[in-house]
Parts: C-alpha cells; sequence; structure tokens
C-alpha cells in the first residue's frame, strides 16, 4: 500500500524535473518524451480513481480510519495532477485546476454520504454539482488549449468519467461487487482516455518540449 502511495507522488516529481530541470552539464534543458508524459498523466489519474474507490469502500465498511486516510491521498493527488498540468501553463492555472478538481471529489463525497444515508434528494443534489463541475474543468482546460482541448469532448470525457464514481458508490452500497468490479474496469479503461487526451493536447501545443 506506501508503494501505491508514493508512486503518484514520484511520478509528478519526474514530470517537473523532466520539463523543468536541465541535464546534468547542459545549459539547456533537454526535451522530455510524450510517451513519459502520457504514462505519468495515466499513473495521476489511476491514482485519483484507485483512492476515490478506496474511500467509497472504506466508508461503506464504516472504518472511518482508513476513510481518512484514503481521502488525504485523494487530496495529495489531486495537488500532483494539478502541479503536472501547471508545470506547463503556470501555478495559477495548477491552482486553479486543484481547486475544480477539489470540487469534483466533493461532489463525489456528497454523493456517498448521501447514498449510505439513503437521501435521494442528496444524491440528485450531487449529481447537479458532478455535472455542474464537469463543465467547469471542460471550460477551463478549453480556455488554456482551445484547439487541441475541445470543450464538448471534455465535457463528455469528464460526465462519463463522474457517471463511473455513481455507478461505482451504487453497486458498492448495494454490496453488488460484481457490478462493482466491471464498473472498476470501464473506469480504468476510461481514465487513460482522459489521460492521453491532456497528454496530447499537451504535447500538440508545446512541441519543443518533446
Amino acid at each position: 500500500m506506501l508503494g501505491r502511495s508514493l508512486k503518484p507522488a514520484l511520478a509528478a516529481l519526474a514530470l517537473v524535473m523532466l520539463v523543468f530541470m536541465p541535464a546534468y552539464g547542459k545549459t539547456k534543458m533537454e526535451p522530455m518524451k510524450a510517451a513519459e508524459l502520457q504514462m505519468t498523466l495515466r499513473d495521476l489519474w489511476v491514482g485519483h480513481i484507485f483512492w476515490v474507490r478506496s474511500v467509497v469502500f472504506a466508508s461503506k465498511a464504516g472504518d472511518v480510519e482508513a476513510a481518512k486516510v484514503a481521502e488525504q491521498n485523494v487530496v495529495e493527488n489531486a495537488k500532483e495532477i494539478a502541479a503536472a498540468v501547471g508545470s506547463f501553463y503556470g501555478k495559477e492555472a495548477g491552482d486553479k485546476l486543484f481547486g475544480l478538481l477539489a470540487g469534483h471529489y466533493g461532489a463525489i463525497k456528497e454523493y456517498l454520504t448521501a447514498s449510505l444515508s439513503g437521501s435521494k434528494e442528496g444524491k440528485d443534489a450531487a449529481v447537479e454539482k458532478l455535472k455542474k463541475n464537469a463543465e467547469e474543468i471542460a471550460v477551463f482546460l478549453n480556455g488554456a488549449n482551445p484547439k487541441n482541448w475541445p470543450k464538448d469532448t471534455l465535457v463528455s470525457l469528464f460526465l462519463t468519467h463522474g457517471g463511473h464514481h455513481i455507478a461505482q458508490i451504487d453497486a458498492v452500497v448495494a454490496k453488488d461487487y460484481v457490478a462493482e468490479a466491471s464498473t472498476w474496469d470501464a473506469m480504468k479503461k476510461h481514465i487513460y482516455t482522459i489521460a492521453d487526451a491532456l497528454a496530447g493536447g499537451i504535447e500538440k501545443q508545446f512541441p519543443k518540449k518533446f
């Protein structure tokens, strides 16, 4: 478990070093490989769904301490994703993205809490927040890279991602672990699509860095 918690942090650190640190004995930056960016973002986004899933299972089991640790890792992972993107677009952009990711998780947590308490109104309100947040993330990313990150495509990607979180929570609360396993598989595949879309857009916008 310790290895899992360290891996996203090391990946983010590696990305920052690759982008900003010159090679030893040279005066200019070495370009990073596009594949390195892709794998870094994949690893970070898989970390997101892994830790959110951990929160869901721990909360369902009533393990407060486990849920607390998992949630701390959700936050740290969001900071790493924001820092990775911010390494290309600046700290202000990174901070903005972190806020949006915090909103994303906040809506998921609200849905989980409402599901565990059996509040349909709470679940419906959380779904609306998740939808609004997907739109906000799409608008932000499209503004940073309008040519390579079309807003409608991003909205679709993040709405689908949010839907996976909802389906996962529903399955866990219902103790339908077969359905949860199927959702987890779909979620992993889709999160790669999000990571690859972000990596591809960055590569196209900053070709001299690759």
